[in-house]
This record gives C-alpha cells, structure tokens and sequence, in this order.
C-alpha cells in the first residue's frame, strides 16, 4: 500500500458523521439493506431514513430526485437491487441489467446534485472474470470475460462502482464501493426458483427433514468453490469503511476462505438435522468454477470478519425457523 493510500485511511474529512447524521440506507428491508440497519441501530445512529419500494421506485428519476430534495441525506448506503441466483438471471436477464442500472444511476447522481457528503454502494463478486485467478485481487477487473449466467447483473455492478470512481474524479464527490462475497443471513432469499445457493440449500435441506425424503437434489456436480460471509459482517465492513476510508479504491469484502457445494451442503444438513442423501443434478450448470476473494486491502485497512460459517448458518436457519414455519 503506497503512502497516498495510506493517508486515505487517516483522512478527518469524514470524522463528522455521528450517531446524529443523517443516513439514507436505500434497500433497507433486504438482506444487506436489514442488516446495515441492525448495525446502526446497534451502534446508536438514531437519524436513519427509509423508504420501501411502494413508497419509492428508485427507477423512477423524479421521484428519486424529489427524495433527495426533500430529505437531504448526509450519507447514503446504496443497498438497493434486484438480486438472485444463477436461475432468476437466466429467466429475467433484461430485467436484472435495467431494474440496477436506473437505481444506480438515480440515486447516485441524485447523491451528487444534492450534497451527500458520502456514499457507499453496494457491489458485487460477480463483476470478475469468470476464470479470474484465485484469489480474486480487485486488480483482476476487467481482465477477461464475464460468467454467462449472470452477465447482465455484474455489468450493471461494474457500471455502478465507475460510476462512484467517475463521479470522485469529475466532482469530487466522496463515493466509496465494496464488493462482498456470497453473502447469507436474516431478511435472505429463500425461494427455490429466485434464491442463491445457500438459502436454497437450507430449504431444501428443512423440507426433506419435515417431509422424511430420502435425499436432497443439488444443482450441478457439487464441486465448484465458493466463499460465503454472514451478512451482518459485512454490514460492520461498510460501517467501517464509512467512517475511515475516503478515496477511490474499492474494496473485496470476504472472509478469504471457500468451500465446494458439496462440503457446504454437508455442513447445512448437519445444521439443519436431515440426514437425506446428496443427489446431484449434473444437467444444471455449476457456474464459475472457484470464486475466492483476495481481501489484502482490507485487511490491511484494518477490517476482518468475525462469524465462522457453521456459526452464521445456524444464526440463518434459527431466523428461517422463526420466519417461515
């Protein structure tokens, strides 16, 4: 790390947000969004603002504009987006690439116009090549060929973290990203035809439980890799970086560790109690072979994550257990 970007860490620019500032946490009812709201509650901020989306479609520039008009958020965590696995891409490609970039676009140039003194967006892993070597360092950008399955999310992704490093450069803005790794938790996803593959995983294990079935059926061959980071990590990683980082970096947020499918599914039926077969379905695609994050620079910047993956999946499956049944 050069000195410059050292001396990005020890910026007072931004040693002004206090429990009192205001704060805009757009996509607060999703599963980033709750969990950024859970860790400001918990850290005292008081002078938070919401919006759901029948209240406001940040799609819609006007109302977007009219928004920010009238609130005049000081800092804002961009955690808005139409999300989902390797099957919801394939189905609603145009919706994916269009919903996130009309979010991105409004409420960053509403950020912009209306005197944020901060924003953190909200990125994604998927933005990597898809045979990027392993660890993925945030260097690897754009260096080869995106994953087909979920192309249209990760160019809205990119488009919106250089949007944030543009914008820096044109106006001076202060507009951070972070990139987390697959992320899971309270608020998720667990739709069997929309969901990512852990919550999936974690139905489909409760269901076969309840029901006595005989196995559990796996997408693919079980042997891809993949880092998972409970999400309320990641919401301290952002609260971090919020109050000590300002500059035009962004950051892989992980805990740089991976499991196959196989071992996570192993590791999901055992917290969840079903002793089902694994039956794995190799007509269904796998998607990127590994996708480990390097997460030198932040590290380095100070932050690590705290919950192990056995720990965070029995916190997510007590929630799915108090939510769904």
């Amino acid at each position: 790390m050069t000195e410059e970007e050292k001396g990005a860490y020890s910026s007072t620019h931004y040693s002004q947000l206090t429990t009192d500032s205001k704060i805009y946490v757009a996509g607060h009812n999703g599963l980033v969004g709750s969990a950024i709201m859970r860790k400001l509650e918990s850290e005292g901020f008081r002078n938070i603002v919401t919006r759901t989306f029948e209240e406001l479609d940040l799609t819609n520039q006007k109302a977007t504009r009219e928004f920010f008009e009238k609130e005049r958020p000081e800092y804002v965590f961009l955690a808005a987006a139409k999300v989902g696995g390797i099957q919801a891409n394939s189905v609603y490609p145009a919706d994916f690439i269009y919903i996130n970039l009309m979010i991105e676009c409004n409420v960053i140039k509403a950020s912009h116009e209306f005197g944020v003194k901060k924003l953190l967006f909200l990125g994604s892993s998927c933005i990597y090549p898809k045979l990027a070597p392993q660890p993925i360092k945030e260097e690897y950008l754009l260096s080869g060929y995106l994953e087909e399955t979920n192309e249209p999310y990760a160019l809205a992704k990119i488009s919106g973290m250089k949007m944030c490093q543009y914008f820096n450069k044109q106006y001076g803005t202060n507009f951070i990203s972070v990139m987390p790794t697959n992320l899971y938790g309270p608020n998720d996803n667990f739709d069997l035809n929309t969901s990512h593959v852990l919550p999936a995983l974690i139905r489909k294990f409760h269901e076969a439980k309840v029901n006595k079935a005989p196995y559990v059926e796996i997408w693919g061959t079980g042997t891809p890799r993949r880092e998972f980071l409970f999400v309320d990590d990641l919401a301290d990683a952002c609260l971090f970086l919020m109050k000590n980082y300002s500059g035009n970096d962004f950051f892989n947020v992980g805990t740089g560790e991976d499991v196959t499918i196989r071992e996570l599914a192993e590791l999901i039926g055992e917290v969840v109690g079903c002793k089902g077969e694994l039956k794995f379905d190799t007509s269904k695609p796998d998607g990127t072979p590994r996708k480990l994050l390097d997460v030198t620079r932040i590290h380095e910047a100070g932050w690590r994550h705290r919950i192990g993956l056995k720990k965070g999946l029995e916190k997510t499956y007590e929630w799915f257990s108090k939510t769904y049944l």
